[in-house]
């Protein structure tokens, strides 16, 4: 069928791993979504949602946080209601940041790292990490609004080297 499409409406973004062994530092990833002004797609991010935050809108919200990987299943689980974003958005990036406190660590330091991230019950991409093993963070899945103002999924795992402040700045750079 071409020329018709439903485009992407509500998007699960979810992030698992297993704890640390038993007297060792726990570990703990957070989901970060970057929102970008459609007029500078690659610019700094009009928001953020992560732990500590939400849409100023409510269309994106992080469902589950987990310090520790001891979560049932899936330990982080982000929304985000796309079809609801305002037209003045054009860009949506979503990460995975390690945080590093009390020791540094690399996804390869991460036991049983794993990411999803589907519409419905559709599997649009999953992942285990191993291809960026060094980083200490990852942008793992980008929205981007197209001319009939539709959102496409574009999959990836791209490492970097941030800390998890740092990586804000960067995660919305091209690839």
């Amino acid at each position: 069928m071409t020329g018709f499409s439903k485009g992407m409406h509500k998007v699960e973004v979810a992030l698992k791993w297993d704890p640390s062994p038993a007297g060792t530092a726990p570990t703990d990833l957070d989901i970060i979504a970057a929102t970008f002004d459609a007029r500078d797609p690659y610019g700094a991010p009009a928001y953020l949602v992560h732990f500590d935050s939400r849409s100023p809108d409510g269309t994106i919200f992080l469902n589950r946080d987990s310090t520790d990987g001891r979560g049932f299943g899936w330990d982080e689980v982000m929304t985000l209601e796309v079809d609801r974003l305002s037209e003045r958005y054009g860009r949506v990036v979503v990460g995975v940041v390690i945080q590093q406190q009390p020791v540094r660590r690399t996804f390869s330091g991460v036991l049983n790292p794993a990411m999803r991230v589907r519409e419905g019950y559709t599997v649009l991409s999953e992942d285990d990490f191993t291809t960026v093993h060094d980083a200490t963070a990852a942008t793992i899945a980008e929205f981007v609004r197209n001319e009939s103002g539709e959102w496409i999924f574009h999959p990836g795992v791209h490492g970097f080297q941030e800390d998890p402040e740092s990586f804000t700045r960067v995660m919305g750079r091209a690839q």
